[in-house]
């Protein structure tokens, strides 16, 4: 498949080389005829030849995420272990931690 793609690659890139170095051509045509004979079909080309690769990788990822969902809901249930408190207080500052700081930005419509 590759193979035909490069091909027509050099074909279109001899055009567009004879287009850009003919006396009445121009190097803009030139890149349109790259663009318009080249890119753009061998883009579509390329896109429909995978569509099947692409049916099979996706697929194959369904079918992957499938068994881990089917491994997982196999797997018994462990019980919750009790969290363990860590030891200390657990805020040492003397402000509470929800207030306001000093000299913050004064609420909208209020003045100061």
């Amino acid at each position: 498949m590759y193979l035909v793609v490069i091909g027509w690659l050099y074909v279109v890139l001899m055009m567009s080389v004879a287009e850009a170095t003919n006396t009445t051509g121009t190097v803009l045509g030139a890149v349109i005829t790259f663009a318009l004979y080249g890119v753009l079909p061998i883009v579509l080309v390329i896109y429909i030849m995978r569509t099947p690769q692409r049916r099979k990788e996706r697929k194959a990822i369904e079918a992957a995420e499938d068994q881990a969902r089917r491994e997982t809901a196999a797997q018994p249930v462990q019980p919750a272990q009790p969290v363990q408190a860590a030891s200390g207080e657990p805020d040492a500052g003397s402000h509470t931690p929800t207030a306001a700081e000093p000299g913050s930005v004064p609420p909208v419509g209020k003045e100061v």
